[in-house]
């Protein structure tokens, strides 16, 4: 028997349908911004978590850079924030497969086992509970990839130094992507929120984890912890896309900013 864990907001953040899911995944991917240049060596990622409508097509464009490497990869390890469970550490989940509506993903338990030595993680089911930053970009990488497996991490309360560590055991070859889920600003006017976020992607771009915190991103602590791993490997960020929802789905008094970036 195997030990699944359901979708907790299939329905309300994506669609619980599974041909429409395809749909709308394969929609938001056709109108995705290319590249001038594709990168080739993407090996780390990181796209927003909101509901498909709002974050979807900022998203899209992070997952647009898959596509000349996607044959290679086999293995995703995926980190987010806890949005719903306080806790210290950084949790996995005691689960085989993670379902959506398009199907199972299997999880990499053998990374796990790596990695479960480490102070800092722990197996914690109740940090998945009711969790969506993981779940929103599952569909994504059902849809574009073939024969993958995952190794989820919600973050609590860490230093993003605990993250790089963990990030730099699991790092593996061109396998291997990395994928941090992460809104930036929340709940500012349009015109603060874009000074706020513009401010957020030129640290980020100077791979500056020092000027980053919780107001600038609710993913703050995986995503420095990407920063000081990608500059302690000499990678480059690049900025895909800057939006936030008052650009996409909402209106422009209180919105949830949202940015793409490859590392390569």
């Amino acid at each position: 028997m195997n030990n699944d864990r359901q979708p907790a907001v299939a329905g309300l953040f994506y669609p619980a349908n599974p041909a429409a899911l395809r749909r709308q995944v394969e929609s938001l991917m056709a109108v995705a911004e290319p590249q001038p240049q594709p990168l080739m060596d993407v090996k780390a990622l990181v796209a927003p978590h909101a509901g498909y409508p709002y974050s979807g097509p900022v998203a899209a464009c992070a997952y647009a850079q898959l596509a000349p490497i996607a044959a290679r990869i086999r293995r995703v390890v995926l980190f987010g924030p806890a949005h719903r469970y306080p806790f210290r550490g950084i949790a996995y989940p005691d689960a085989d497969r993670l379902l959506t509506p398009l199907g199972p993903v299997e999880v990499d338990r053998e990374a796990l086992d790596a990695v479960s030595s480490l102070p800092q993680v722990h197996r914690l089911d109740a940090a998945f509970e009711g969790e969506h930053c993981l779940e929103v970009q599952l569909p994504f990488l059902q849809v574009l990839l073939d024969d993958f497996r995952v190794a989820p991490f919600v973050v609590g309360g860490a230093d993003p130094q605990d993250v790089a560590q963990l990030m730099a055991r699991l790092w593996g070859g061109p396998e291997t992507l990395i994928l941090v889920s992460s809104d930036l600003s929340h709940y500012l006017d349009y015109d603060t929120a874009t000074r706020v976020d513009r401010r957020t992607t030129r640290a980020i771009e100077h791979l500056e984890p020092e000027s980053l915190d919780h107001h600038a991103a609710c993913g703050a602590t995986p995503l420095c912890g990407l920063l000081l791993e990608a500059r302690r490997r000499g990678l480059r960020a690049h900025t895909l896309d800057l939006r936030n929802s008052g650009d996409t789905a909402g209106p422009r008094d209180r919105v949830v900013g949202y940015g793409a970036y490859a590392f390569a």
